[in-house]
């Protein structure tokens, strides 16, 4: 499907960030540089209904994570360190250097929210500002896991099973999954506009894309859990300033706090829940800009 009509105006290309590796990226706007990063299980298309107000103040640059969307999908390597947030982090500093952004800001949904935050971590002169949207940090909630986090967020603990299981069941039916895993939030499927939904359905189909997804799973499981815990041991912080949002009829709402939790990696943070559920960027669009614009525009 062509998602142009979700994007009117905007430009895409696949920049090549790593050895075979291309993120599909699509482009538009204007004034200071502004990365968008989505979730799972979707793509670049979950920010279509900010996009225009974002666009008018921001040159937006849209991207498929690896494993996900129109970008590649490698074969995970045996420490699934190829899908490491620290990895993925390096893919979107790259893309965002290809297109000659030194610095700008990042907002970020889901499991890019993570992969933002790793970015921000590491490459800190890169990052002005950062959004993320509706996670807390990955150790604290696996450290804080319970029985009613675990039963509502259960796709985390399917997907880091060995290859292959995981990856032939969502196979079997790529576009059931994408429906039973959105649908099952607090919203239901009625927040999505169809042709976005039928892009997320599309590309969880591409060969890899099952196998992408898992790995992205197993290597937070794992790999990103050391990288964390490296982090904690020697003191290193979040220092860029850091709006947290999340749904206030969603998960995190209810198993976590956040700011308490963004509060004890970070030194600089604020935020607090949207009138939604998970998918911020579909459910209240309108809430997030009010939200975001302030932020992202303050020196």
């Amino acid at each position: 499907m062509d998602t142009n009509d979700l994007f009117p105006g905007f430009t895409t290309q696949d920049i090549a960030v790593d050895d075979g590796v291309q993120l599909r990226v699509r482009t538009g706007g204007r004034g200071r540089p502004l990365l968008l990063v989505h979730g799972h299980p979707q793509t670049h298309a979950i920010w279509h209904k900010v996009a225009p107000a974002l666009a008018a103040q921001f040159t937006l640059v849209l991207v498929d994570l690896r494993g996900y969307g129109d970008s590649s999908k490698p074969a995970g390597a045996a420490d699934h360190g190829n899908y490491s947030k620290r990895t993925m982090a390096r893919d979107l500093l790259r893309a965002m250097q290809a297109l000659g952004h030194r610095c700008f800001d990042v907002l970020a949904h889901d499991r890019g929210a993570r992969v933002a935050h790793r970015l921000a971590v590491d490459h800190a002169a890169a990052v002005r500002r950062l959004v993320l949207l509706d996670i807390a940090p990955t150790l604290a909630m696996y450290e804080q896991t319970g029985e009613a986090f675990a039963r509502a967020y259960w796709h985390w603990f399917f997907l880091i099973q060995p290859a292959p299981l995981p990856e032939r069941l969502i196979e079997a039916d790529p576009a059931a999954y994408v429906r039973e895993v959105m649908g099952r939030r607090s919203a239901g499927l009625a927040p999505f506009d169809p042709r976005a939904l039928a892009e997320y359905q599309r590309t969880l189909a591409l060969p890899g894309a099952a196998h992408g997804i898992c790995e992205d799973y197993r290597a937070s499981a794992g790999i990103d859990l050391e990288h964390d815990r490296a982090d904690r041991a020697q003191g290193l912080r979040l220092g860029v300033p850091l709006l947290a949002l999340w749904g206030g009829e969603g998960v995190v709402q209810r198993c976590f706090q956040p700011l308490e939790a963004w509060r004890a990696v970070a030194t600089d943070v604020r935020g607090g829940p949207l009138p939604c559920g998970h998918y911020i960027a579909e459910e209240a669009p309108d809430a997030l800009l009010a939200q975001v614009l302030p932020f992202l525009g303050a020196d």
